[in-house]
């Protein structure tokens, strides 16, 4: 325990963010995602990742992870940002999978959550969630609930509010698992989520990538496939959901060295969980992987950078009273008579 305490001390968060300039921390998450689910054969999926190893990492983790991590903390509060934005109030809330005790306890009365509910796939993590919430004192009634976002076991119309945080790019059906939170929301009713997008970790993609060829001769999938930028907009109105919004943050984390890195994706559940996975890393091609990580990123004070990309999504669930796009073709004016009305001002 002494020497984890002493090696994330020595670990150097920097947030490249405008809302958490002073944010100076330990630790952080990890890798992979599928937001390119594919339709297919038998009921519809192809599966590109395997849920049950996916549960055993996270059981794992329940344990292994810090009760604070700046990256999460990071995430999961500008997450919640989006609330204050918001002028309505949320009664009934779920939070589910990723980072959801970390939104749990920066939650903060935001949102006016009255009825929390969370869920994961985890029993061992939603044993470990609560636990802690007996050491809260907010007064949030708060219930616990193992379940997969992949087959939702939430009534259609029940909640305000339904928030991930990096717990969807897990799922082999993303658009399915977007769909099934807006029939659990209420009408009006705010989704919000954050994943992980295709530039994390993309210097450990690098270094892999090279050090298997040097070594093996050919490359395995080491790591899992992302959602980009421009995809999530779509993954939004695939699903249904009104008003979408997409932004993007970008961290940068600092470690001693690759093997550290590996060493805490596996801490946050975050290690390969692919089905088409090769079971073996030859010790000479992780090695190697170090190596080159250190030769081709390696800073002057002697760490690596790591590169996270969070993309976060809004949606709201279709009502009467939210804005609506004009019908096409209804103008009443055209731009061309704009143009000739203030063009001659601008010149």
């Amino acid at each position: 325990m002494a020497a984890g305490a002493a090696v994330a001390a020595r670990r150097l968060l920097l947030l490249r963010h405008p809302r958490h300039p002073h944010l100076l921390p330990k630790h952080q998450f990890s890798s992979s995602a599928a937001a390119d689910s594919l339709d297919g054969g038998d009921g519809g999926r192809v599966k590109i990742f395997d849920r049950d190893l996916k549960r055993r990492h996270r059981d794992r983790a329940a344990w292994a992870m810090r009760e604070n991590d700046a990256l999460l903390d990071a995430v999961a509060d500008n997450l919640l940002d989006r609330l204050e934005d918001c002028r309505k109030a949320f009664p009934s809330a779920l939070c589910m999978g990723g980072a959801a005790g970390a939104v749990r306890r920066l939650l903060r009365g935001r949102g006016g959550i009255e009825k929390l509910t969370m869920m994961d796939m985890s029993e061992d993590m939603v044993k470990k969630w609560r636990e802690l919430e007996n050491a809260a004192e907010d007064g949030l009634e708060t219930n616990f609930i193992v379940g997969d976002e992949e087959y939702l076991p939430i009534k259609e119309n029940s909640q305000d509010l339904i928030m991930s945080c990096l717990g969807l790019h897990w799922t082999n059906d993303l658009p399915g698992a977007m769909i099934q939170c807006r029939l659990a929301l209420k009408p009006d009713g705010l989704f919000l989520a954050a994943i992980l997008g295709g530039e994390t970790l993309k210097e450990l993609r690098i270094a892999c990538t090279i050090a298997q060829m040097e070594r093996e001769g050919g490359i395995s999938p080491r790591m899992s496939p992302l959602a980009q930028v421009r995809d999530a907009g779509n993954l939004l109105s695939r699903a249904g959901f009104a008003l979408p919004g997409v932004d993007v943050d970008r961290y940068t984390v600092k470690y001693n060295s690759a093997l550290e890195l590996v060493e805490h994706l596996r801490a946050m559940a975050e290690t390969n969980a692919l089905f088409q996975r090769s079971p073996i890393l030859k010790r000479d091609t992780a090695l190697a992987t170090a190596a080159i990580y250190q030769s081709m990123f390696g800073l002057e004070d002697g760490t690596i950078p790591a590169t996270f990309q969070v993309i976060y999504m809004t949606g709201w669930k279709e009502h009467s009273s939210q804005q609506k796009a004009k019908r096409r073709g209804s103008a009443t004016v055209s731009f061309s008579d704009i143009r000739k009305e203030f063009g001659s001002n601008q010149e």
